[in-house]
């Protein structure tokens, strides 16, 4: 059964990301949004203002919970290993509990507009940086591979920021064994032994 939103803003937001995850941000129109919740697209607009809205609020709501999500493991007391690991399994657990929020993160970011896409661009890069700096310093102290952190931060990020659209198509993968393989297979690659 499918788990009710607490409230109809609630309710429009997710089923707006959903359509922008099948059928593309600029396909959905407000009226197509109120046709496939069964009302009137002027209800709506009792609830929400616009298009934008609803992208902004779920791709900064997203971008909000991975920069505080990051600043809590950076200041965590343990190794670099051990804070890379909890952020891919905070990056898993965020698309398995919102995979259309995910793939308006990933894809339709760039339809955010004035503040709100300066902002976006901002999260992301502090975001990206906080993580390059875990990176550096396994790095330096030699639990992380002397690799280029650039190529590592590419390589964990662009397996993790297309997991929204593999996950939904596996049948038989179970979450938690997604959770243990997917960070043991991205850590093999760097982690000094």
């Amino acid at each position: 059964m499918k788990r009710r939103p607490a409230n109809r803003k609630v309710e429009i937001i997710e089923t707006a990301s959903a359509l922008f995850n099948e059928r593309g941000y600029n396909n959905i129109t407000m009226r197509i949004l109120a046709a496939e919740m069964g009302i009137k697209a002027a209800s709506l607009y009792n609830h929400i203002s616009s298009k934008q809205e609803i992208l902004a609020t779920t791709i900064l709501g997203l971008a909000k919970k991975f920069v505080s999500g990051i600043e809590e493991i950076a200041h965590k007391d343990i190794d670099s290993i051990e804070k890379i690991k909890n952020i891919v399994l905070v990056h898993i657990e965020f698309t398995l509990e919102d995979p259309n929020g995910m793939a308006s993160l990933q894809t339709n970011w760039m339809y955010l507009e004035g503040d709100n896409l300066l902002n976006f661009k901002q999260m992301r890069s502090d975001y990206e940086q906080s993580f390059r700096d875990i990176i550096k310093d396994g790095i330096s102290q030699g639990t992380v591979k002397a690799y280029s952190p650039e190529i590592i931060l590419f390589s964990i990020l662009t397996t993790l920021r297309s997991l929204y659209m593999w996950y939904p198509r596996q049948k038989n993968i179970d979450k938690n064994v997604l959770k243990e393989e997917m960070i043991s297979v991205t850590l093999k690659g760097f982690v000094n032994t």
